[in-house]
């Protein structure tokens, strides 16, 4: 075997492969790397470029009975490579294809929530993209990865790995407009050969090497008190750098603050770029009064209040603001954002009685999503009878399996995400305004 340069582990393989990007540094540059073992490269090429950092996801169809064989992959935005020849040579069906498609595509939904947490992806459109990974074998991965990049509109892709086999851009022919490795050896058998330590990365790994290249991402996270003309509230507040908008919190009946569920939700909003208030709609001597649990007028012009207040805090003040509300306290949400003038953009409610604002609903001006388990099956009519009487934009949205409380694995994720989706899409329209 001839001598070929042999990387320390994947940091010495990233940094060595940053040398010969130079060429690309620019504002319009972006770095996206392919979990796993491709992040810890692309980590250091972004910090030398001085580039912003992301993930591309992309999964391997393996052959089902010899998995480590590629037939294709799969990509976010629905992207799909299929090797034809291999699943020829293979046998393999179109039943079985699909199977191994199904399993690989709830892996890439396990694996966006758990990197980015809530974080929004980097934008491609009109960018130069460098898709990074530790080495490329057989390119099938890879060449979903280019296409994804394609797919949300990168104006130029280049595919930049530290080894490659000689060959390799013959192989992937026209999936990048450029291609970049440090060694290209005739006799490759494997991507690891090349590496002293090529110990698997782990997720936690990933996840950390994303947070830090985002750096700095609150400028507070902090227990507040909130002074109203009656009565001062126990809260939270939590304001990430560069804020598109504030989301006030509705607990339901018997909750508080520190519910688990909605501290959940809002860490999913703010990893988004959303500030998030939790507080306690009672005081401790109100909630011990059980009426006042359900005194849907009175919890509405409470959260109405306390979204005034909000207007003048620093660092919030003039962002636009959403509701979400659980249980009852969809129906406080949906109340607040009845009242004339109010300053409520969007409402969301996770498992929530809107139909408890009564007469309010035909009064919301603000667009108004509505997530219900699909097990919750009374609260489920009660929010269909609720988007008759709604007047605004609505959605109804069914959570599959889920029961009332969103329990069941994966649902509240599911309805973290969707809420994240409404209100990006709905405060920052109004912040455009």
């Amino acid at each position: 075997m001839a001598h070929h340069i042999v990387f320390r582990d994947r940091i010495d393989a990233g940094r060595r492969l940053a040398a010969v990007l130079d060429h690309l540094r620019g504002p319009d540059t972006v770095v996206v790397g392919l979990p796993r073992g491709g992040v810890p490269v692309a980590a250091c090429v972004a910090e030398e470029l001085g580039a912003p950092l992301d993930v591309i996801l992309v999964r391997k169809l393996g052959v089902p009975f010899q998995p480590e064989l590629a037939m294709g992959a799969i990509g976010e935005d629905d992207v799909r490579v299929v090797d034809a020849h291999i699943v020829r040579m293979t046998g393999v069906g179109d039943d079985e294809l699909a199977a191994v498609e199904a399993r690989e595509r709830i892996e890439l939904v396990r694996r966006g929530e758990r990197y980015r947490g809530g974080r929004i992806r980097t934008p491609l459109a009109g960018r130069t993209v460098i898709v990074v990974d530790d080495g490329v074998a057989t390119g099938s991965t890879a060449k979903a990865a280019c296409q994804v990049a394609r797919a949300e509109g990168a104006h130029r892709v280049v595919l930049a790995v530290p080894v490659a086999p000689s060959d390799w851009t013959q192989r992937l022919g026209t999936a990048a407009d450029e291609y970049v490795a440090v060694e290209t050896p005739d006799d490759f058998s494997g991507v690891g050969q090349f590496y002293r330590d090529f110990t698997q990365t782990s997720d936690d790994t990933v996840v950390a090497l994303l947070d830090a290249a985002a750096g700095p991402r609150l400028v507070r996270d902090e227990d507040v008190r909130i002074p109203l003309d009656a009565v001062t509230l126990d809260g939270h507040l939590t304001v990430p750098r560069d804020a598109t908008g504030i989301v006030v919190f509705a607990h339901g009946s018997g909750s508080s603050r520190h519910s688990p569920r909605n501290q959940r939700v809002a860490s999913v909003l703010d990893r988004a770029g959303l500030a998030t208030l939790l507080f306690d709609l009672l005081t401790p001597d109100e909630a011990r009064d059980r009426r006042n649990v359900f005194d849907i007028d009175l919890l509405g012009h409470r959260l109405s209040d306390v979204i005034r207040s909000v207007a003048v805090w620093p660092d919030v003040g003039r962002l636009p603001v959403g509701c979400f509300g659980a249980s009852t306290g969809a129906a406080a949400a949906l109340v607040a954002a009845a009242q004339r003038d109010s300053p409520v953009a969007a409402v969301v409610s996770r498992g929530g009685r809107p139909d408890l604002a009564g007469p309010h609903l035909r009064e919301v001006t603000a667009p108004t999503l509505l997530i219900v388990g699909g097990e919750d099956h009374t609260v489920l009519e009660l929010n269909r009878g609720a988007q008759q009487q709604l007047r605004a934009e609505t959605d109804l949205v069914v959570v599959p399996g889920a029961t009332h409380l969103f329990e069941e694995s994966g649902t509240l994720d599911a309805a973290a995400g969707l809420a994240r989706d409404w209100f990006l899409t709905h405060l920052e329209s109004t912040g455009r305004r």
